[in-house]
């Protein structure tokens, strides 16, 4: 019998106790016992991995071993060892047991009976229960840590701050650099000069050579911001501040709204404050935050004077870096990219080459793209289409599927002439096993060509159920975008547009369009040259679908 063993604990403290260890030499007494036979590499075993998560590297590997039959039976002490959730608990047992895998428990063995299977069942649920129990009184505990005063809120310490080495999160062991803090009491001191701003302040710091909180030697202006804002430094930290929520925004076409997590503020009542070590006065620490307020209210990239429709949307081509919005003169206006920045520059090395972009022609040019496409939704279709091999035509492929089926059926039938030959001593041992072999390679061969068929038959029938809901999203918008107000264009912008990225005089449009709203959406590219002339050209790419697959985008 072929054996394998998994071992699982979920701390590196438990690691360290050598209770990881303590399993491994119980189940190989177990299998000793049994007389099975166990290979080195076949302990699989997951050191500081929580039994909640299914993604777990010995885990992984002990599935993908088992699809290749390379032994019989699993042995684990417990099922919490396995899987803490029992939901995950069904799926490994049923993985398993499918590629012909028995999986057994030292502690609570089990078999085929109906009574075993709801006694897992149960122990599984009391698991996941005492789980969730777990981490509970672990968040109350650590809140009333903090309330208590005897945790810090962070694990590393901000700048100019030292903790305990033995007690790191111990509120008592944090004290000031003197060095570090007399730094940042210079840098409120430097904001609060007349006209001083968050870049100059970072400028200045890096000609004096003061190196980064990460021990860089350039600074940038929102490290410089971060550190004015924080409260800490007025002697005051807050706990419990954050929480995490699902994000409600869709960062790209490959990251749809309710998908990631962000953080935002709780209810001031639900804050902890702490005592620190202060290092500015509460007046000084005031006065910061009211210029900062004003500093950005009058900021020239959040002066709506000049409404930016493609503001946060625009890629350099050249670079790859994003293109902020900037007013010259009060009347001229541009994206320009952000490599052009003289921190970027410092810190990458080089200047980015890239021109200003006329704001007012570049975002005329989008939309009026934007305009012709949702007008000719027959275009995506096309689009779709041509990207992946050309006409839909799935009884096509429907037939070279049957064609393949056959000729396998027909290698099978003479697979059993060839045997029966054999037995009938009309072949001898060599010559067939030789033509065994030439059958088997053309019958695998042929199954490869069915099941890359499938996927393809798979694939364009997907497509084909797509065109209806572009085709009435297109209808729907279609009546208001001669007269669409700036809002309502800077929406259909959000919603379909996933980047711009500008090369020169050539813009290529990536657009997103939604399919359903549950479901992925369908990226494909739009490229347009010299727009700073007025004369839009569009030039049409073609590529194979394969490479298109690599590049994420259909072209039209």
């Amino acid at each position: 019998m072929r054996v394998a063993m998994y071992v699982r604990v979920s701390t590196t403290g438990q690691v360290e106790a050598q209770t990881i260890e303590q399993q491994i030499d119980r189940l190989k007494a177990h299998i000793e016992s049994e007389g099975w036979l166990l290979s080195k590499e076949h302990i699989y075993r997951d050191d500081g991995y929580s039994g909640a998560k299914l993604n777990r590297p010995g885990l992984d590997s002990l599935r993908d071993r088992a699809a290749l039959a390379e032994f019989d039976v699993v042995l684990v002490t417990a099922p919490d060892r396995l899987s803490r959730n029992y939901v995950h608990q069904m799926l490994l047992l049923e993985e398993l047991t499918e590629h012909g895998v028995r999986v057994e428990f030292l502690e609570r063995p089990m078999s085929d009976d109906p009574h075993d299977r709801l006694l897992l069942q149960i122990r599984s649920a009391v698991a996941e229960y005492e789980r969730t129990l777990i981490t509970d009184r672990m968040r109350r505990g650590r809140l009333q840590k903090l309330r208590a005063g005897q945790l810090v809120p962070w694990p590393i310490p901000p700048y100019s701050y030292r903790a305990d080495p033995e007690n790191p999160r111990d509120p008592k062991g944090i004290r000031l650099d003197e060095t570090e803090a007399a730094i940042v009491a210079e840098m409120f001191e430097w904001y609060l000069e007349p006209g001083a701003t968050l870049y100059q302040v970072a400028k200045r710091l890096s000609k004096l050579g003061i190196p980064t909180p990460r021990g860089k030697e350039r600074w940038h202006p929102s490290t410089v911001g971060n550190i004015l804002r924080n409260p800490i430094y007025m002697g005051i930290a807050y706990a419990n501040r954050l929480r995490n929520v699902t994000s409600q925004r869709r960062k790209s076409a490959l990251c749809p709204v309710g998908m990631g997590q962000t953080k935002k503020n709780r209810p001031e009542e639900e804050w902890i404050p702490l005592p620190m070590p202060a290092v500015v006065s509460e007046e000084v620490f005031a006065l910061v935050q009211e210029k900062l307020k004003q500093n950005q209210q009058t900021a020239s990239r959040n002066n709506k004077v000049h409404n930016y429709l493609l503001r946060g949307r625009i890629s350099c081509g050249h670079c790859r870096l994003s293109a902020g919005a900037r007013t010259m003169k009060g009347k001229y206006h541009y994206y320009v990219c952000n490599g052009r920045h003289v921190t970027i520059q410092a810190i990458r090395g080089q200047r980015c080459p890239a021109r200003f972009m006329p704001a007012t022609q570049l975002d005329e040019l989008v939309w009026q793209d934007l305009c012709q496409v949702l007008t000719k939704p027959a275009m995506i279709a096309q689009a779709l289409e041509r990207a992946h091999g050309g006409h839909w035509l799935p009884q096509e492929l429907q037939a070279r599927i049957r064609n393949l089926k056959k000729a396998i059926k027909q290698l099978v039938r003479q697979r059993e002439r060839l045997l029966e030959a054999y037995l009938a001593e009309v072949v001898q041992l060599p010559e067939f096993e030789r033509k065994q072999q030439e059958l088997n390679q053309k019958q695998a061969a042929l199954e490869q060509q069915v099941e890359q068929l499938n996927a393809t038959a798979e694939q364009r029938a997907a497509l084909m159920d797509l065109f209806p809901p572009i085709e009435t999203f297109c209808q729907r918008v279609q009546p208001i975008l001669e007269q669409a107000t700036f809002a309502q264009r800077r929406q259909l912008i959000e919603l379909l547009v996933d980047r711009v990225i500008v090369t020169d005089d050539e813009v290529e449009l990536r657009y997103v369009i939604p399919t359903q709203p549950e479901g992925p959406h369908t990226l494909f590219t739009h490229l347009r040259t010299n727009y700073r002339e007025g004369i839009c050209r569009v030039r049409y790419v073609y590529h194979q679908a394969k490479s298109l697959q690599s590049r994420n985008c259909l072209n039209i």
